[in-house]
């Protein structure tokens, strides 16, 4: 196939103003806010066939609806200032978002979501290419790029990280979904209160001239999605809850059997005391079902693993962006605006990630991800304020592998009036080795999609990995 790079043109850039006055005071960032300054904005997108409209009626119809949208959303057509005492507070000053046109009518569809990798053209998909989100002081915290291809046409967002999460990102793009196609009440009602643990008084230094992105942005990668159907992760998941053990040497030995009888068999329950002795206790995997998200985090935890032949005593970590908005006490609204997550690492050597069996893994994660409640937040918010940064995003011991999105993300519930997506994409924004982005499959029910970036050598590894692609739908 052809190379589909520069194939984008940008038509036209406009000012969208909201179509109502803000009346919403400065929202002041918070402690989940401030470290994404020096991250990219958020970019993502979905992918639709044709809209049968004309070119200047689609334009116009759109720029209608996010003017409407950006009422419901005011901060969106905001910008970042900071105050002479350090903080920083998003200004809801009606300032205006970008809407961009352009044209790649030497683009298909079946381009965009065909092939292994995905094509380098959907990177041009979106404004804002490369920009820092300490940006939004001097640049609109919101860009639409409307991109109309052969035979579709793909609505990039590119939004500020300091600004909103991804649970904000989709409750935006639902709205401005709802309101293309008529919808007069809008189900999503953004909550933009600042009364919790994450406002804080503690001021983030910034060095001259803002903050900068913390990985290179110029490592060559390999990106792919990866489809998991509802039947292949029930079949995963049922897997790793069902074989529950512990490894000595190269045998095993079921844990669940013994466990299980322990109670009325003495034998067995001094069998189980030898077992403890030769392992650290630590070992003993949980009795709790692990969740069908949290068996493949896992599956592909040892599949990288494998693929990047780290000695076996090389610490790895698996980072999973946790949303905190209901496990606070007391609870965030669920349409609280703005970053209400946290990265919650989980670490194991490679040679506990691929020694032991999956369930061992996969119980790790699990334990990390419900450990993080109430009070273990408020331990992060605290150790956040007394050393104010910006977040480290990347790879820079080249062993991590870092999570983010979520398959529960509405984004196939967007239909602008002309049917749901056909696929939903992200630019290049926050992309490094190991950066893995989690999408609902589009047949919903229960399907994933992976959106997994990584260094060309271990792409080809997970590849070849069987044990990974057993559970993959199509290649």
């Amino acid at each position: 196939m052809p190379s589909l790079e520069n194939s984008v043109t940008v038509i036209s850039t406009s000012r969208v103003f909201p179509d109502q006055k803000s009346t919403l005071v400065d929202l002041k960032l918070s402690v989940s806010d401030l470290p994404m300054l020096s991250c990219h904005y958020i970019q993502k997108g979905c992918l639709f066939t044709s809209s049968h409209l004309p070119q200047q009626e689609l334009l116009s119809h759109l720029k209608h609806s996010l003017s409407l949208t950006l009422s419901h959303f005011p901060p969106l057509a905001g910008r970042l200032s900071t105050s002479e005492d350090g903080h920083v507070f998003l200004t809801c000053n009606d300032a205006g978002a970008d809407i961009v046109f352009a044209e790649a009518k030497s683009v298909h569809v079946s381009d965009v979501i065909g092939g292994v990798d995905v094509p380098g053209v959907v990177k041009e998909f979106f404004s804002y290419d490369r920009a820092v989100s300490y940006e939004g002081h001097n640049r609109p915290i919101l860009a639409v790029q409307v991109t109309e291809l052969n035979d579709g046409v793909f609505i990039g967002c590119s939004v500020n990280h300091a600004v909103i999460d991804g649970t904000s990102l989709w409750n935006f793009v639902n709205t401005f979904a709802e309101v293309s196609r008529g919808v007069e009440n809008v189900t999503r009602h953004p909550d933009f209160t600042r009364e919790s643990v994450l406002i804080s008084p503690a001021v983030l230094k910034v060095p001259q001239g803002g903050p900068k992105v913390t990985f290179d942005e110029n490592a060559p990668l390999r990106e792919r999605i990866f489809s998991f159907t509802r039947e292949q992760i029930l079949e995963l998941k049922a897997m790793v809850n069902k074989k529950r053990s512990w490894t000595v040497d190269n045998g095993e030995v079921n844990g669940v059997e013994v466990l299980g009888k322990q109670s009325n068999d003495k034998l067995n329950g001094k069998l189980t005391e030898m077992l403890e002795s030769l392992l650290d206790r630590n070992d003993v995997v949980s009795k709790t079902e692990i969740s069908s998200f949290q068996s493949l985090c896992a599956l592909l935890w040892r599949a990288i693993t494998r693929a990047r032949k780290h000695p076996s005593t090389k610490t790895t970590t698996f980072r999973m962006a946790v949303n905190v908005r209901h496990r606070l006490n007391p609870k965030l609204d669920p349409e609280y605006f703005g970053n209400a997550i946290q990265s919650v690492p989980t670490f194991a050597t490679a040679g506990e990630v691929l020694s032991r069996d999956i369930r061992w893994t996969a119980d790790q994660l699990n334990q990390s991800v419900a450990a993080h409640q109430d009070e273990r937040i408020r331990c992060v918010v605290a150790d956040w304020e007394a050393n104010p940064r910006c977040f480290p995003l990347g790879n820079s011991d080249g062993a991590s592998v870092t999570m983010g999105s979520s398959p529960r993300f509405p984004m196939y519930e967007n239909d602008f009036g002309w049917g749901k997506p056909v696929a939903v994409r992200s630019g290049r924004a926050n992309k490094f080795d190991g950066k893995i982005s989690a999408f609902p499959g589009r047949d919903g029910n229960g399907s994933v999609d992976l959106e997994v970036v990584l260094a060309p050598e271990t792409m080809a590894g997970i590849e070849c990995d069987g044990e990974f692609m057993r559970y993959v739908s199509k290649v």
